[in-house]
């Protein structure tokens, strides 16, 4: 192998002198090993001559065209020649912007021009690779899912991000990550100048066969796209959600016979231009005509639930009508090698998003968390205090969850007396949460902890309009609003359940001699919600538990709405045998209005008990830190020890601990709840600093307004 110094533009010429030096041929794999260490040009070409053998198999054409390739992309380390700088020798008025892919490509086409033998050899192999590639396939099938669903495209990437790629195919989109594995690929690709592109494509031998027979593969995969919009077009899950109005001029029926006239007029011999853009037009309108039918689905899906296989299945179709439009660009263009190097350039952009579960799930869950955000602030909206008297309504809602939470206290003390196995533990602590936060829901009573995950939905949805100052102040009057809502309910659960837990232990006392909690569990209680432990920790893990509720109550709702079950329980016949018309449709509106509620508290509930269970089977000691459940605890502890106990450290320690219990739980549900609503908004990050100045701005000059209501006017 020929070393080659790399100080001067005289030692650089004498390097690319040296490939005309006979060298060993080497075949791909010897030359794979050989230029492991430095990327020599004199290798290259030499292992071109093996590839370029009609015997060679072909993962060897493969390889070589990949390796040269890899050679365009990266530098020569220390002590080979810097092919970059053999670029700026040969052409020396190449500008300094110039990708050092773009420089080599000039100094291989220069090289290839001094040595005949050479360039007749990559001729070879680069015309073989090109016919024995399906390249149809690459255009049509490239960066589009071949499984039914979204589900099945997350397999899809997740194969193609952990399995590795061979070169013995002659699919060229299963061949694309190796050619092209980067996203950089694509901006040299763009960079390529006329003078460089005419002289590549003047190195691969033209089939000697029907005259523009290079725009075959283009043609037939517009073919392909085209009967696949039109199959997706007709497909029930969207034709049934599409606008009947945009239908009635049948866009899809009409693409195939489009793009079959296209591909007569593009293949004959005397072509009619004026023809041939006159259909190109009559295509592109329809193309337009196909994506607005397709995005009259959103319309349907903001009304009636969201799918996300619809979602998934309304953005291919749309992706295929732009690369209908770009390979259209291509048989057109006065200039079609541009075109066509425009297309590879986004096909590289599209490897890249297509190896990345992150790109798919932020393309497509958006809409779903919108909607899921939406579902939760129909319901957070009753959660927010706006005048003195929903204060003082929330005040009593408030009060009333705290009673409920009061008795949850003892029935969990009752269920840790039991001394289940750990599962069974922490199921039955679910469910005496669940059974509590449902009764709450039913009585129209708040727990304070809910709040947040569900009102920051409804927050988010004021943030639709923040063009100006007055919208901002609108939005910061909102804030004011949610937090003094917060105040209310933390101050009503409080209220409730710390009175009643004593006045439990003081009656039991008085009754039975003994309070009900007493004894070791009282003094567990110190030790375990004190703040000198994890309890801000566990107090952080139950806010995005409770985050977690809202989430599933979102979805399930979503649910409910999607498959329609409010107008089954109203008209089924089955259903409106057994309850009759007027019952059944009561319960259609009872479902309808409670199915979120009902997931929230049940999920939350179940949450609380089981989760912990299932960590410490992994053995992680997590458990959950509730700020009203904690207070009640507290105060039971504090019952049994009597008034000795608030001379302790230690009990104040768990007022501290509830204290931040109570700011954790708020806060992390809240921001991960508020976060969420923005994404699916798509909120500006300017507009977020705009808004946080107006927040901090009325935290100074208005402070009581976060915690108590306004005076009514007279």
């Amino acid at each position: 192998m020929h070393w080659c110094p790399s100080s001067g533009s005289r030692s650089l010429r004498r390097c690319t002198d040296a490939v005309a030096i006979p060298r060993p041929s080497l075949n791909p794999v010897e030359w794979s090993a050989a230029s492991s260490s430095v990327w020599d040009l004199t290798a290259l070409l030499n292992a071109a001559a093996h590839a370029a053998d009609p015997k060679a198999p072909l993962p060897d054409r493969n390889l070589w065209v990949i390796r040269a390739l890899e050679w365009l992309r990266h530098a020569p380390l220390s002590g080979a020649g810097d092919a970059g700088g053999d670029a700026a020798a040969d052409d020396d008025e190449a500008p300094r912007a110039t990708p050092r892919p773009v420089l080599r490509l000039k100094h291989l086409l220069n090289v290839l021009d001094r040595h005949p033998e050479h360039r007749v050899q990559v001729a070879t192999v680069l015309g073989r690779f090109w016919a024995e590639m399906d390249s149809a396939a690459l255009f049509a099938d490239f960066g589009f899912s071949s499984r039914a669903n979204f589900f099945g495209e997350i397999g899809q990437r997740l194969k193609l991000k952990l399995l590795p790629l061979t070169p013995a195919s002659t699919d060229p989109s299963e061949l694309f990550g190796l050619l092209f594995p980067g996203e950089d690929d694509g901006l040299w690709l763009e960079s390529l100048d006329e003078v460089t592109l005419a002289r590549l494509l003047n190195l691969v031998p033209s089939p000697p066969v029907v005259e523009r027979a290079w725009l075959t593969p283009l043609l037939d995969a517009i073919m392909y796209l085209a009967s696949a919009v039109r199959a997706a077009g007709f497909s029930g899950a969207l034709r049934r959600r599409m606008s009947p109005e945009l239908l009635t001029e049948a866009p899809f029926r009409q693409l195939a016979v489009v793009a079959e006239r296209i591909r007569e007029l593009a293949l004959v011999p005397s072509q009619d231009d004026a023809a041939l853009l006159r259909e190109a037009q009559y295509l592109r309108a329809l193309l337009d005509s196909c994506r607005q039918c397709a995005d009259s689905v959103h319309g349907h899906l903001e009304e009636h639930g969201v799918s996300i296989n619809v979602v998934f299945d309304v953005d291919q179709l749309r992706q295929r009508t732009y690369r209908i439009e770009q390979l259209l660009n291509c048989v057109i263009s006065r200039e079609p090698a541009r075109e066509v190097t425009r297309l590879l350039a986004e096909l590289v952009t599209t490897a890249a998003e297509r190896r990345s579960i992150r790109a798919l799930f932020a393309r497509h869950y958006s809409l779903l968390a919108r909607k899921v955000a939406e579902r939760s602030a129909e319901t957070g909206d009753h959660y927010i205090t706006r005048d003195s008297a929903a204060y003082r309504h929330m005040l009593g809602a408030a009060a009333g969850g705290g009673a409920v939470i009061a008795g949850t206290t003892f029935v969990k003390f009752f269920v840790l007396a039991l001394g289940l196995s750990a599962f069974w533990g922490g199921f039955w602590a679910g469910m005496n949460y669940a059974v509590s936060f449902v009764i709450v829901h039913l009585l129209h009573w708040t727990v304070a902890t809910k709040q947040p995950a569900m009102t920051a939905p409804a927050l988010a949805e004021k943030l639709a309009d923040v063009a100006d100052d007055a919208a901002v102040d609108r939005f910061v009057d909102e804030v004011a609003n949610l937090i003094r809502s917060q105040a209310a309910g933390i101050f009503g659960n409080l209220a409730a359940v710390i009175p009643l837990v004593l006045l439990v232990q003081w009656a039991s006392q008085a009754l039975f001699g003994t309070p009900l909690v007493h004894g070791h569990a009282a003094e567990h209680v110190l030790d375990s919600i004190t703040l000198l432990g994890p309890t801000a920790l566990f107090a952080a893990f139950t806010g995005v538990l409770l985050f977690a509720s809202s989430l599933i109550a979102g979805w399930v709702e979503n649910w409910f709405v999607w498959h329609r079950l409010d107008s089954a329980i109203a008209w089924n016949p089955r259903i409106v045998d057994r309850l009759g018309t007027a019952r059944a449709q009561r319960w259609a509106i009872y479902w309808r209005t409670n199915i979120s509620g009902f997931a929230s508290n049940i999920s939350l509930g179940l949450m609380l008990g089981i989760v912990p269970a299932v960590a410490l089977f992994f053995g992680l000691p997590i458990e959950v830190r509730h700020v009203t459940l904690s207070t009640g605890q507290l105060a039971a502890a504090a019952a049994a020890q009597g008034l000795s106990v608030l001379q302790q450290g230690p009990f104040w320690w768990c007022v501290a601990g509830i204290v931040v219990t109570g700011l954790l739980n708020l806060t992390v549900s809240f921001f991960l709840a508020f976060r969420v609503a923005m994404r699916s908004r798509g909120i500006r990050l300017a507009d977020r600093s705009r808004i946080r100045k107006a927040i901090f701005r009325r935290v100074r000059s208005h402070p009581v307004s976060f915690v108590l209501p306004p005076k009514p006017l007279d």
